[in-house]
């Protein structure tokens, strides 16, 4: 696979949590805002790329028998350093994301892109996708983020988007608005790859 392919499946065939059905967990837990969305993507995204790229760079001396144990060594250390670059620059996003930011260790996309990924492929490969399906899942969140904020409180980034008399349906920030939104873009991306005879296999 070349590094741009690589670099393009993670916006469609390999988008989570569309595709992959993976991060479940933060894309219903922090999307009540596109900015929450935005920031925790972009923590991600940074695991992602440096995870698989060094992950790859380090496959043929990692033995067999610790190689999950020494992923998430890797993982951790990066978590570690996204935490506190959070903590020292955008101190007001990550109390909001709390708890989120360090459980990215156990996302299993990062995981799950290091072993089926990452270990089998160059370094330049390996760090391209973890850049594509980073940014998938930055723009997932951020999708995921913006309708709930839109409908539920009348903004988009914190600005108003609807005149005084909006209503906003407040659900649409709470649990069940997260299911709701999450499941119905689902339909609707699984019909248009329907409509258009698309069949993904995971790579």
């Amino acid at each position: 696979m070349t590094a741009v392919r690589a670099l393009t499946h993670g916006f469609w065939r390999n988008l989570p949590p569309f595709r992959l059905v993976l991060g479940l967990c933060p894309a219903l837990a922090i999307t009540t805002a596109a900015e929450y969305g935005l920031g925790m993507g972009l923590a991600v995204t940074f695991v992602l790329v440096f995870s698989n790229a060094l992950v790859s760079l380090l496959r043929r001396v990692i033995p067999d028998e610790v190689r999950i144990a020494s992923f998430i060594v890797v993982i951790a250390t990066l978590v570690v350093l996204v935490e506190l670059a959070m903590k020292a620059y955008f101190y007001p996003l990550s109390r909001t994301l709390g708890i989120y930011v360090p459980l990215i260790v156990v996302n299993c996309i990062i995981l799950g892109r290091a072993e089926a990924f990452a270990s089998r492929n160059p370094v330049l490969v390996s760090a391209a996708d973890g850049l594509g399906v980073g940014l998938g899942y930055t723009i997932s969140l951020i999708v995921v983020g913006s309708l709930r904020e839109i409908l539920g409180a009348g903004t988009w980034f914190g600005r108003p988007v609807f005149g005084d008399g909006f209503e906003p349906f407040g659900f649409m920030v709470k649990a069940p608005g997260a299911f709701l939104c999450l499941g119905l873009l689902l339909g609707v991306m699984n019909a248009w790859s329907r409509r258009r005879g698309e069949i993904f296999v995971q790579t």
